[in-house]
């Protein structure tokens, strides 16, 4: 019964595994990844930070901005947010600024939407794509501190229960034996 309960979760574990390797579910696990209800946050707000560091990188080096969009779509390392580059690459390919298509995308907040608008209007746009980023990377920092205060306390738990169960297997036998030699002795 036990090998069959481990061959199971086996074989759901591979076939989730090999389900992710299609483009549906790659699709599929990138949204749930976004959607965590802790994590999610965080991974969004890693690749916004990523996005907005390569692409003002890209700018900077004097690379088309079509060019640079697929390239940051690539290097993005979700498919949702891939997918939304792409859309907005395909949006300025047809004379469309650039912030208009990020913006009907859920991915990108208004704040970073209406950064990257000022940007284009202003010429400076790989100086707030720069600014945005490091916004990010704050935000990102400060959350990963809090999940760590927040976790502290549970690997303290975790430990205790550990070391517990350690010195209960290692005292345990010591009493009965113990008690064995206390019978003996009457």
């Amino acid at each position: 019964m036990p090998l069959l309960v481990v061959l199971g979760v086996g074989a759901v574990i591979f076939g989730l595994v090999m389900f992710t390797k299609t483009k549906t579910g790659e699709y599929w696990y990138h949204w749930t990844l976004l959607r965590l209800p802790i994590f999610g946050e965080l991974f969004k707000k890693v690749a916004i930070s990523r996005f907005s560091r390569t692409f003002a990188t890209l700018i900077k080096s004097g690379v088309p901005i079509l060019g640079a969009l697929e390239i940051v779509a690539t290097t993005s390392g979700n498919r949702i947010i891939e997918d939304a580059i792409n859309f907005a690459k395909e949006n300025v390919r047809k004379g469309e600024s650039l912030n208009e298509p990020l913006s009907r995308s859920p991915v990108f907040p208004p704040m970073v939407t209406r950064m990257i608008g000022i940007g284009e209007k202003s010429g400076a746009l790989e100086a707030l794509l720069e600014t945005i980023s490091e916004f990010y990377d704050q935000q990102v920092k400060s959350l990963v501190e809090s999940l760590t205060s927040l976790i502290e306390p549970l690997m303290i738990g975790v430990m205790g229960v550990f070391v517990g169960g350690v010195v209960l297997a290692i005292m345990m036998p010591i009493f009965e034996i113990q008690k064995k030699v206390m019978k003996k002795g009457k």
